[in-house]
């Protein structure tokens, strides 16, 4: 099966611009050409690309996923350092929910200090914000 990247998009639900980039990155192996010179995709690409998506999916970097590729091409190796950096993506996880948890209590905060209905310049809550520094 040969597909112009239009397809591939279209099979995938990833942008051409994206498809390129990842092309530009190396992440996705460079398609044949016909004699048009229009890439040609086939099964290997769309099912890569997939891959890729997922991994983008749970906000992998595109190191991550080099990195995952580079390991998924090794079919032999041992899946010690898959397992290593899913264990480092989860604890930069973590510490990304904490961050948000802290800012979900500050806004709670900052939403408790208006109860009413103000004049914008007597807002607490702007108020707040211009006292900040």
């Amino acid at each position: 099966m040969s597909i112009k990247i239009g397809e591939l998009a279209k099979r995938t639900g990833c942008e051409v611009v994206t498809i390129r980039y990842y092309e530009k990155e190396g992440l996705m192996p460079e398609p044949p050409r016909n004699e048009g010179n229009f890439r040609l995709y086939g099964d290997l690409h769309i099912e890569r690309l997939q891959f890729i998506r997922n991994c983008r999916s749970l906000d992998m970097t595109l190191g991550e996923v080099r990195t995952l590729l580079v390991l998924r091409d090794a079919p032999a190796q041992e899946c010690t350092e898959v397992n290593t950096l899913i264990d480092e993506h989860i604890r930069e996880v973590e510490v990304r929910v904490e961050t948000l948890l802290r800012l979900k209590q500050h806004l709670m905060s900052l939403r408790k200090k208006c109860s009413g209905i103000w004049p914008t310049d007597s807002c607490p809550i702007l108020q707040d914000l211009a006292a900040r520094g």
